[in-house]
């Protein structure tokens, strides 16, 4: 009695003890501990900074040289010849430089930047997406694999209560060794089934644990939210294909990058223009005489020939242009095919869940029927072995097809642009 205290003790100082983890603290771990969230906000950072840089061009350009020659030589003519003189001289000038019209190039050039900065926002977003989808999966296969472990040593447990009441059988005459030694094949058949899913649950929480840049013990409680998830149903196809397009970041980050092509198509045609600026210097220069130049004036710049160069560069941006709109249709049919194959598999293991708790029900009666039977030699261990084997997998196949469903659920958050 004081031992079965004793352990009764443990157990529940254990429990107690025992960490619990909930599927909001593993995403937002990941979210803020995760390297490719880290990146991307640097490219973010990054993108912001090119914004800066394209709308230089419309602000004063002013530089500000010198030069120092020690020894220098000066040609000047005199009496019909020319006579040198070694000096040396320097000189200082600063210049300056406002652009006053280029036919919209570098306005599309900034417009171009801004939704590069923009692409890079809808990449965070979608990778912060991505990673909630990856950890809900993760979670869920680790709660799967949980309720399957309870299974297996639940079919473990049957396994050996079984054994030891055919080892009685025999010694009754009731039972041939043959019963006992196929229960304890079977037996050992259901151990490493166990070890092997207690080898896949590592696996989960292992990952689990590298994505959140925390170690996720194997004795952790996870929090077990798939009945309000599986509780969630499915839109009409139709209004839901449609919120996808709206809201789906890979959809956004492709519309975006038509605009920001055709933006730099508009500023690369432009060059054939060329442009018009203002300009003002201030030239000082000392050398065998001491004098001041300036300047201020309008200056037009237009390209007559550039080997090609510029047709070229305009042909690339418009093929670019074309091919950013045939990779958003493209983008667009993969969703709506996998969309469409989500809606299918919901379906499917609707019925698969329905057909699975029936069979629970029954494998649950007919194993005890058979177990009954066989304590009083009426039936065989073939049979009280496949009524045990039917009530395990039945249960088995009712948690992979939740897990499933589940899945599916996660996928269309994710398609959805969801990010909580």
């Amino acid at each position: 009695m004081t031992k079965f205290l004793t352990l009764y003790l443990y157990v529940f100082v254990f429990l107690l003890s025992a960490k619990e983890l909930t599927l909001d603290e593993c995403i937002d771990k990941t979210l803020k501990n995760h390297p490719d969230i880290k990146n991307l906000t640097l490219n973010v950072e990054q993108s912001g900074h090119l914004v800066d840089i394209a709308k230089a061009d419309y602000l004063p350009q002013i530089n500000i040289g010198a030069q120092y020659n020690p020894i220098n030589t000066f040609v000047m003519p005199q009496n019909g010849q020319f006579k040198t003189i070694e000096d040396d001289n320097w000189q200082f000038d600063a210049k300056i430089n406002q652009k006053i019209y280029d036919f919209s190039r570098t306005t599309s050039n900034i417009k171009a930047s801004k939704k590069n900065e923009n692409i890079a926002n809808i990449s965070l977003d979608d990778a912060k997406a991505l990673l909630i989808y990856n950890v809900k999966n993760l979670y869920n296969l680790a709660l799967f694999q949980t309720n399957a472990l309870k299974a297996r040593q639940k079919d473990l447990q049957t396994k050996n209560e079984l054994y030891k009441q055919a080892q009685a059988l025999v010694k009754e005459g009731l039972k041939t060794e043959a019963d006992a030694t196929s229960i304890l094949s079977a037996m050992y058949i259901a151990e490493d089934t166990l070890a092997i899913t207690k080898a896949d649950l590592n696996k989960a929480l292992s990952t689990l644990s590298l994505y959140m840049g925390e170690k996720v013990d194997f004795e952790t409680k996870l929090v077990d939210n798939t009945a309000l998830q599986n509780n969630q149903a499915l839109q009409n196809e139709d209004l839901l294909f449609q919120d996808i397009l709206e809201k789906n970041f890979t959809l956004k980050s492709s519309k975006e990058e038509i605009e920001r092509n055709d933006l730099i198509y508009s500023a690369t045609k432009a060059q054939n223009y060329g442009s018009i600026d203002a300009v003002a210097s201030y030239t000082h220069q000392d050398s065998i005489n001491e004098y001041d130049t300036s300047l201020v004036g309008i200056s037009i710049n237009i390209p007559i020939y550039s080997g090609g160069r510029i047709s070229a560069q305009t042909q690339e941006a418009l093929i670019s242009k074309k091919q950013a709109k045939e990779s958003y249709n493209s983008k667009k049919l993969l969703i709506q095919e996998e969309l469409e194959n989500l809606i299918i598999d919901f379906d499917r293991y609707k019925h698969t869940i329905k057909a699975k708790k029936a069979l629970i029900e029954s494998s649950m009666l007919t194993k005890e029927i058979v177990q009954a039977r066989y304590k009083e030699g009426l039936s065989t261990y073939i049979e009280i072995l496949d009524a045990t084997s039917t009530n395990l997998y039945a249960e088995l196949g009712l948690l992979e097809a939740k897990f499933a469903v589940i899945k599916i659920i996660n996928r269309l958050d994710y398609l959805q642009g969801q990010t909580k």
